[in-house]
């Protein structure tokens, strides 16, 4: 791939702004077609004759940089003139994230290097390329400075020197790959929906709904003039702007004006805003002058969900938005403070949900071939990926997303690749596992806990539940997943057959006693629930929902919140699931729409109760983790569940949970095979159900204590 072109790089060291590599060439014949291959060491917007090529933003993406670089392909037929100009800016991206912890630098300070071929094909049959090497040159742009986590700074006056010739840069192409993940493309734009000035005097712009991307501008005023766009989430309790909890972000847009009007957005950074603060600003505010451009993995939304509970509808947008803010080439924890990084608790977490809403069958291929490629030698999983801390892993429920997105991938789409290239990954997975367990117990380590639960220590982040218990609890857990792995697969795995009983064995023996968990908390009950690990069910679901009820709302944090409902639902306890679910108060699920949220919070108080906040630390208002619940929603509220036996909703079972509380609730997703709906309504003194099953499916409704089996076509039921 790329075999006659050469990396190059700017003769100028180590550039903040955007560099522009430059290469002017003719076509003396018709042209057939032109085929542009490209990729950079940072990000790059390719133009050629001054059309943008392509739309992919922030290409190449995000990957393991030291084992994995994606190279992109575009058609740039309709862009090809007689004499032609192609120009590359290229700034720093991810690449200045790859280095905040030490991680490989391959040109010593975040220097920026290209490497491209393009190819025309002439109408009589002949061809030739176009590569990166000497005889390219480049300069400086008005693009000063440009950064991941602090913005732009763009000076309209600034003029370049004359552009030099390239150096070529002696570095490896094996590590080169095809595209393997969906583009990062614009989608909505959003138009200014207040101008106001705040009590501290500033001007501030709310485009009424948090999202990630970045904000088109015009900008006119004098020569030297500079303006500030700073951005934001939310305000704070006097209804000032409020971005403390961005940290050592600065993410700002810095622009000198030249005396005529620009129209201005960012090409290589991005931001997770709601609100941004002007300062400075040479012209008349006007709010068609600001828009606000929505910027995600190019994704296809495929589940939708609606009730007769408009705070739950507002919950549900919210979850959807918080997936499409995060969802950024990597699954990220947030997109605003300086961090935006692809933890895998996280993603472990939130997958199903994640898989429902929308078609992330690629989006988390290519970030899983990531995951195998930062995985250490001796099977340790990092916490992030692509992987910048270089000596963190091996915490449970975060490192065992090596095993549940593969499996929950295959579940919902039912295609077996996924098994197939994760396989090796999840076995070193489990093998690291089994060797640091003890007759099936897992203790000692570096862990997460049940991160942000309510029932923390003081001073602590991490929950209550015993990270032993935890871990145990996972080994279990994902161990099952990898035999089923395997099973699809038809490989061997009877020397790992053992280990989930061995595991729930020595859970019981060391955390419960008589059914009930010892020294129990909410979290440690549903992970004995929903791993399957309690020998009576019944004990410790009343249990759990002894505990509920003794704190009068939920006390769950990353681990067990995803499973809280279902372990309830599951059990008996419908009625307290649709409690959690439905709470107004804090802490709850609908508790931040009273707020004013757009997205899903990091913690269940982000605001608290009085409008202040949560410690700027650690308090992203776009955060998808406790987003998980919509899973429940799904199937669970509309009972939608792809049969696990038979993934890809091959089989479906339908299996509704209601409440009086609620008219009624509707359900569609989108699958391989079809569009599979769920309805149920109140009418007439009963229910009215309503399935759809697409053609080559089958499914099995229940409802109470019947089981109905049907196949393709609309199926109804009254009771």
């Amino acid at each position: 791939m790329l075999e006659r072109s050469e990396w190059i790089k700017s003769c100028e060291k180590n550039l903040r702004g955007g560099t522009v590599f430059l290469k002017e060439f003719r076509c003396d014949k018709p042209v057939r077609k032109a085929v542009l291959e490209i990729t950079a060491l940072g990000v790059y917007e390719a133009k050629l004759n001054g059309g943008r090529v392509g739309d992919f933003i922030l290409a190449p993406g995000w990957t393991s940089y030291a084992h994995r670089l994606q190279v992109q392909s575009y058609d740039v037929t309709a862009l090809i003139k007689a004499e032609n100009s192609l120009e590359v800016t290229v700034g720093q991206g991810w690449r200045a994230v790859s280095n905040r912890r030490g991680s490989s630098d391959f040109l010593g300070y975040r220097d920026t290097a290209l490497i491209a071929e393009l190819t025309v094909f002439y109408a009589d049959g002949s061809e030739e390329s176009v590569v990166t090497d000497g005889s390219w040159t480049a300069r400086e742009s008005k693009l000063r400075y440009t950064h991941i986590y602090n913005g732009d700074i763009y000076d309209a006056t600034f003029k370049a020197g004359k552009a030099r010739h390239c150096i070529c840069v002696d570095l490896e192409k094996d590590f080169l790959i095809p595209q393997e993940g969906e583009k990062i493309t614009e989608h909505e734009r959003i138009s200014a929906m207040q101008i106001t000035e705040t009590p501290a005097g500033e001007t501030v712009i709310d485009f009424g709904q948090n999202i990630t991307g970045y904000v088109e501008f015009k900008i006119k005023g004098v020569p030297g003039a500079q303006a500030t766009v700073s951005h934001g989430e939310t305000l704070d309790r006097d209804g000032n702007f409020y971005n403390a909890n961005y940290r050592s972000a600065r993410a700002q847009i810095k622009f000198t004006c030249d005396g005529e009007e620009h129209t201005y957005k960012s090409a290589l950074t991005f931001f997770g805003f709601r609100y941004i603060r002007l300062e400075n600003w040479p012209d008349e505010i006007k709010k068609e002058n600001f828009t606000a451009v929505v910027v995600h993995s190019d994704i296809r939304r495929t589940g939708y969900f609606e009730c007769s509970d408009e705070a739950v509808n507002r919950l549900f947008k919210n979850i959807i938005w918080g997936q499409k803010g995060n969802f950024l080439d990597v699954p990220t924890d947030c997109p605003q403070r300086d961090e935006r990084l692809g933890w895998t608790g996280d993603a472990q977490v939130f997958v199903r949900t994640a898989s429902l809403n929308f078609d992330v069958e690629r989006f988390f291929k290519k970030w899983l071939h990531d995951l195998a490629a930062d995985q250490g030698r001796d099977g340790c999983v990092p916490h992030v990926i692509p992987n910048i801390f270089d000596d963190m892993g091996g915490s449970s429920a975060w490192s065992d997303a090596a095993v549940i997105c593969p499996w929950e991938i295959y579940r919902i789409y039912g295609d077996k690749a996924v098994l197939e290239e994760q396989f090796d990954s999840m076995k070193a997975w489990i093998d690291w596992m089994r060797e640091r367990s003890e007759n099936g117990r897992r203790s000692g380590g570096s862990h997460f806990g049940d991160w942000l639960g309510l029932d923390s220590p003081e001073g602590s982040y991490k929950g209550a539940t015993s990270e032993d218990l935890i871990a145990t609890a996972y080994y279990k857990y994902s161990t099952e997943l990898f035999i089923k792995a395997a099973h699809a697969l038809g490989r061997d795995v009877a020397e790992y057959e053992n280990i989930p009983a061995e595991a729930a064995k020595a859970f019981r023996r060391e955390y419960m006693e008589n059914g009930r968990v010892k020294n129990a908390t909410q979290t440690a009950c549903v992970l004995a629930l929903y791993f399957d690990i309690t020998d009576d069910r019944a004990a410790t679901a009343g249990q759990l929902n002894e505990l509920i009820e003794r704190a009068g709302h939920l006390e769950t944090g990353f681990v067990g919140t995803p499973y809280l409902l279902h372990a309830l639902s599951d059990n008996g306890y419908k009625k307290t699931a649709y409690d959690l679910l439905l709470r107004r108060e804090y802490p709850s699920w609908l508790y931040p729409i009273s707020k004013g949220a757009t997205t899903v919070w990091e913690h269940w108080d982000g605001i608290k109760p009085d409008g202040t906040m949560w410690s700027a630390d650690m308090n992203s208002f776009n955060h998808y983790a406790y987003g998980a619940v919509a899973d429940w929603m799904y199937g669970a509220a509309a009972g939608i569940n792809a049969d696990p036996e038979r993934p890809g909703f091959e089989h479906i079972i339908f299996r509704p949970v209601t409440d009086e509380r609620l008219n009624f609730v509707r359900a569609s997703i989108d699958t391989r095979r079809g569009t599979v709906k769920s309805e149920w309504r109140r009418e007439n003194g009963g229910i009215r159900y309503i399935f759809n099953v697409p053609e080559g499916s089958t499914a099995s409704v229940i409802i109470g204590e019947e089981t109905h089996d049907v196949g393709a076509g609309v199926h109804e039921i009254f009771e």
